[in-house]
């Protein structure tokens, strides 16, 4: 699919693993350049390799979002290898888990100072170029759990539903300034990460049968509506929050993949049938 992105310059924050890696290849391949900033050096470095094999050019960059002054040398640096910064895609995040009353302080500040902090910070490093040019895109990552609550991650959906003020906050105010400030929130989606740290039954019978597509989500499948949300075709296009989760967040009762399980009259007329 065409972006018509070619040419641009994209920074995308969180671009070494997941779907920051994914919104980096299909940036790449509709001829945009790209900044691929991570906290780890050798999967900036990696994710940078596998976008210049596509013809892309790109850089990597290591960058802890919630350094300031490193946020700003950053993008100093990519503007000079690459030229004005057209897109952002903030997507630096982390959510290690942590039952509420037992917490430790430290966890809640470290996720609270990368997802929601540092996320303004980089941000902020980015709009304030943009700002000055009265020219721009930026989107946030934020997450369905912005939308609601998650056992075991309190601090993880507090930092969420930050993101979603924080974005429509941007939006109102640099608005007159012609950038526009939209989030992605997505449900859940098939990582090696997310494999390795949820319980197969939880993934089969909450995540997978609550969704009414009946499947985890492609890291590619978040590529494309951030990509919208930069291009042309979302200029007037701001403050949103566009939730990509396959229908997860769209009612309260879901099981099997939206069977009215609810309605013994359905049920007894044959409507639904168990799932395989």
């Amino acid at each position: 699919m065409d972006y018509e992105l070619q040419g641009r310059v994209i920074f995308i924050t969180g671009g070494g693993s997941g779907i920051g890696r994914a919104i980096g290849l299909e940036a790449a391949r509709g001829g945009a350049k790209v900044a691929v900033v991570d906290a780890v050096a050798e999967r900036a470095e990696q994710v940078a390799i596998e976008l210049r094999d596509l013809g892309a050019k790109a850089v990597a960059e290591t960058l802890d979002v919630r350094d300031p002054a490193a946020c700003e040398a950053s993008v100093a640096r990519v503007e000079q290898a690459l030229g004005a910064i057209d897109g952002m895609v903030a997507c630096a995040g982390i959510s290690p888990p942590s039952a509420a009353h037992v917490m430790p302080d430290e966890i809640w500040t470290r996720c609270l100072d990368v997802n929601l902090t540092g996320m303004f910070r980089s941000v902020q490093a980015v709009g304030k170029r943009m700002v000055e040019r009265k020219r721009g895109a930026i989107v946030t990552i934020t997450s369905i759990d912005g939308l609601g609550g998650h056992a075991g991650r309190a601090h993880y959906s507090a930092s969420k539903h930050g993101v979603i003020g924080l974005t429509r906050a941007l939006a109102i105010e640099w608005g007159r300034f012609g950038v526009r400030v939209n989030a992605v929130a997505p449900g859940v989606v098939d990582t090696p990460l997310l494999k390795a740290n949820i319980p197969p039954d939880h993934l089969q019978y909450a995540m997978v049968d609550r969704n009414p597509l009946g499947r985890l989500c492609r890291p590619q499948e978040q590529a494309g509506p951030a990509l919208f949300l930069l291009s042309d075709a979302a200029s007037y296009v701001t403050g949103s929050v566009m939730t990509v989760d396959g229908g997860s967040s769209a009612g309260f009762f879901t099981r099997w993949n939206g069977a009215d399980l609810g309605s013994r009259a359905l049920m007894e007329a044959g409507a639904y049938s168990q799932p395989e």
